[in-house]
């Protein structure tokens, strides 16, 4: 485990952060897929299976911020009082239901959206929340991302950041230890991390690194396939570097009957009537189809890619409303 590092000396190495502008302080900065990387630079945290969020604590207040830049504050009630130690600070991290120990993202579905405080507040009793944080963005109001990982993960370490629904889980210097730790603890994955990489918002950088132990990716949902079921099958895509959206493949495995129902719910009112791909997409694929533009994301895992791009024995794992379009990762 890392830690033990002097904290940061913020009034004379940085100037004050200015927000300027309403809304989230920050887009979080995004891991690239790859291979596990080894060597000396590098410190290796487990991959939760949550949401991210901003958190920033200005002004008295705390407000929580999706990828997406939306606020979410009410969502989360029982973490109304994390970090009120650091009047004007920025915190990066992954809020996560845990049953028997593991983060269930079914479970976090049902916490994610609810904005009515009351609804929250019940919520918060019976499915409560932990928040697992993994960056400091800024603190004391100054600001942070141009110093390495390593400084502001030993300053995250020395804060003292513990508390019941929250805590700094741990870093490592060992990366084939941590996957086979995350394989025996049945988690999703590690996040390297360069030591001496700044902090990027909203950049996918190969400075952080995402290793999963399935292989999934980030597709958008250009329509759907009606069957025996209202909703029997997805046809999904990936942006290519001109804006167009290419067609991946059509999943139909892995829809439980709630996740069937909260995509048709999320995808009726994004019907077209034309086709959103820019390449072709094969008559047993287009025929019947109903379209959708083409902005809600989901997970998929696949086996491979066959010679033409498209997934073989893909299944869905999740709806990625927190993710934009122009977010997804692609293959």
């Amino acid at each position: 485990m890392r830690g033990g590092k002097q904290i940061a000396r913020f009034a004379t190495r940085s100037a004050p952060y200015d927000r300027g502008v309403p809304g989230p302080p920050i887009r979080p900065m995004l891991a690239t897929p790859g291979e596990l990387p080894t060597g000396a630079g590098w410190a290796y945290e487990f991959k939760w299976d949550g949401a991210r969020l901003i958190i920033e604590r200005t002004g008295g207040q705390i407000r929580f911020y999706s990828r997406s830049g939306v606020e979410v504050t009410p969502a989360y009630p029982e973490l109304a009082s994390l970090g009120r130690r650091f009047p004007d600070a920025v915190f990066d991290g992954e809020v996560v239901v845990l049953e028997h120990g593991r983060p269930s993202f079914a479970a976090l579905t049902e916490r994610m959206h609810v904005r009515q405080r009351a609804r929250a507040e019940r919520l918060a009793q019976v499915k409560p929340v932990t928040l697992l944080l993994f960056d400091v963005v800024r603190l004391y109001g100054v600001d942070l991302r141009q110093r390495p990982y390593d400084e502001r993960r030993a300053t995250l370490e020395r804060l003292g950041l513990e508390g019941e629904r929250w805590q700094v889980p741990p870093a490592f210097d060992d990366g084939p230890a941590t996957v086979q730790a995350s394989r025996e603890h049945a988690l999703e994955g590690v996040v390297a991390k360069r030591l001496d990489s700044t902090y990027q918002p909203g950049v996918r950088s190969p400075d952080w690194v995402k290793v999963k132990h399935v292989r999934t990716v980030d597709l958008v949902v250009g329509g759907w396939k009606p069957g025996e079921r209202p909703l029997r099958a997805l046809l999904v895509g990936a942006f290519d570097v001109e804006g167009g959206l290419v067609f991946r493949g059509r999943v139909g495995g892995g829809m439980t009957e709630q996740m069937s129902a909260e995509l048709l719910n999320r995808l009726a009112p994004l019907r077209r009537d034309t086709s959103p791909f820019a390449t072709e997409v094969p008559r047993r694929d287009a025929q019947g189809a109903v379209w959708v533009s083409p902005t809600l994301v989901v997970e998929v895992a696949y086996a491979d890619l066959t010679p033409d791009g498209r997934l073989r024995f893909p299944r869905v794992v999740r709806v990625r409303a927190d993710k934009p379009a122009g977010e997804a990762d692609g293959v």
